[in-house]
């Protein structure tokens, strides 16, 4: 059952407040901390690409650079340098943007979304968050030769590999398929079984597919995510994290020594995010390269002044 965890106050008054669920696992992968329902699968939602980029290293994908590796992970914010390496990707296997099967969207990032619409644009596949992810899986398809056109059904080649893959990952154990909001299928994980993945890709050889993986997005936090970002604010202020943002809530984090956390908001809110993350990261001791300050007690706002914080409730995560 989950539990308080975060507290919004203004004016010295508790607003509302966020419940979740939430765990901590050591070096060994035990549960050091668990909050709420940690072994009841949830959907991870995008927090499940690294182990799904995981599978087109598996299958014969090679990126042509980190950064290329980054965007095929990334909840990208459609800014340029995005599009960009989207671009190259799909160029590189002849392949073109109405073969990609994700929704068309506007930019994320409220400047390149309203640089686009300046100009007239209209929603692409392009512009939305998982193209990146799209066309690696396009091209690993032409790589196998395997269908481009139904590549989004579970069925499909590519999609079976994802999920054993991803059972290979977490060890858990099969579950009814959902489709995400980008329309692939997407693979239910508890999670303390999403917070071992992250850990295995930390803990990683180097120049193994896992490890390659965990660097890539690690070195470019602002390819996997974008400006102002949780992913990037958190990779920034820790480093060595491998960290990556799920929709409705959901939050993965890993350390180089294999000590992980994932927590899931039940109502979804993306406000609850930074704050709770600083108040684990801190529980577990890492060096912060900035004052986390700013990141644990987020501003909430009167008239254009602050007047009160969004923090993670005192005591929460000290148990």
């Amino acid at each position: 059952m989950s539990v308080d965890l975060v507290e919004v106050v203004r004016s010295g008054f508790r607003e509302c407040v966020h419940r979740g669920s939430l765990v901590v696992i050591d070096v060994d992968g035990d549960p050091e901390l668990e909050i709420g329902a940690v072994h009841t699968p949830i959907y991870p939602r995008s927090c499940n690409k690294p182990m799904q980029v995981l599978t087109l290293l598996r299958n014969g994908f090679v990126p042509a650079d980190a950064a290329e590796l980054a965007i095929a992970s990334a909840s990208h914010m459609g800014e340029r340098r995005h599009i960009e390496l989207v671009r190259r990707l799909l160029d590189r296997f002849d392949l073109v943007e109405d073969q990609l099967q994700c929704p068309p969207d506007l930019p994320a990032n409220e400047v390149a979304r309203a640089e686009v619409l300046t100009h007239g644009a209209r929603p692409r596949r392009l512009y939305m968050n998982c193209s990146g992810k799209h066309a690696a899986m396009l091209a690993t398809c032409t790589i196998n030769g395997w269908p481009l056109e139904s590549y989004l059904d579970s069925t499909h080649p590519l999609q079976e590999a994802v999920a054993a893959t991803i059972a290979d990952l977490t060890g858990e154990p099969e579950n009814e398929l959902a489709i995400d909001g980008c329309g692939l299928p997407i693979v239910p994980v508890s999670l303390v079984n999403l917070a071992r993945a992250f850990a295995r890709l930390t803990t990683a050889p180097d120049t193994t597919p896992e490890r390659l993986i965990a660097d890539a997005i690690r070195a470019h936090p602002d390819l996997v995510s974008g400006e102002g970002t949780t992913d990037l604010r958190l990779m920034t202020a820790v480093p060595g994290l491998l960290c990556k943002t799920g929709a409705d809530g959901v939050q993965v984090g890993a350390l180089a020594d294999g000590r992980a956390f994932a927590f899931k908001i039940d109502d979804g809110s993306d406000r609850p995010r930074l704050p709770l993350a600083a108040a684990i990261l801190s529980r577990m001791g890492v060096e912060w390269a900035e004052d986390p300050t700013d990141i644990a007690a987020q501003p909430v706002l009167g008239g254009g002044a602050r007047v009160g914080i969004v923090r993670a409730i005192p005591g929460a995560v000290s148990q």
